[in-house]
């Protein structure tokens, strides 16, 4: 996985990533890799492809494009974007989420340590019809405002 071709390899599989393909995760990942982010926090392969099988019972049509990739031998960080179809709206629109995630990888290649950065808040809660409308409120509320002269 250090190598850029291993990189690459990753991010096709995230891009192409269908419910079939979740038992590939163990090509990419360690037995014992942990796995963060807003929703979960988890350690081993298993746990980390549940998540994601998770997803594809809770989504319609979710896909990933990777649009920025910086890595080394040590570990990588890619910017994302996560498309999907909410269930639960009632909407059929395609929702977004802007993320990156953080990768380390062991000794083997392979990756030991996923951290996934993302704002519930703004990406998720804020599109949500009641509790959409208190938070864009609050954030209104807590806004910098540049003093008129």
């Amino acid at each position: 996985m250090a190598h850029t071709s291993s990189v690459e390899q990753l991010i096709a599989f995230y891009q192409t990533l269908t419910p079939q393909g979740i038992t590939r995760f163990a090509e990419f990942y360690s037995d014992d890799a942990y796995f963060k982010d807003p929703f979960n926090e988890v350690h081993g392969v298993e746990a980390v492809a549940a998540i994601f099988a998770h997803m594809f019972r809770q989504v319609e049509a979710p896909r990933f494009v990777v649009s920025e990739c910086i890595a080394d031998t040590r570990g990588a960080m890619l910017l994302w974007e996560f498309h999907f179809r909410a269930r639960l709206s009632g909407r059929n629109r395609e929702q977004l989420i802007r993320g990156v995630s953080h990768l380390r990888f062991a000794p083997d290649g392979k990756i030991n340590y996923h951290r996934d950065y993302w704002d519930a808040a703004e990406e998720l809660y804020m599109k949500l019809p009641l509790l959409g409308g208190l938070l864009r409120y609050l954030r209104s509320a807590f806004a910098c405002r540049p003093a008129r002269v």
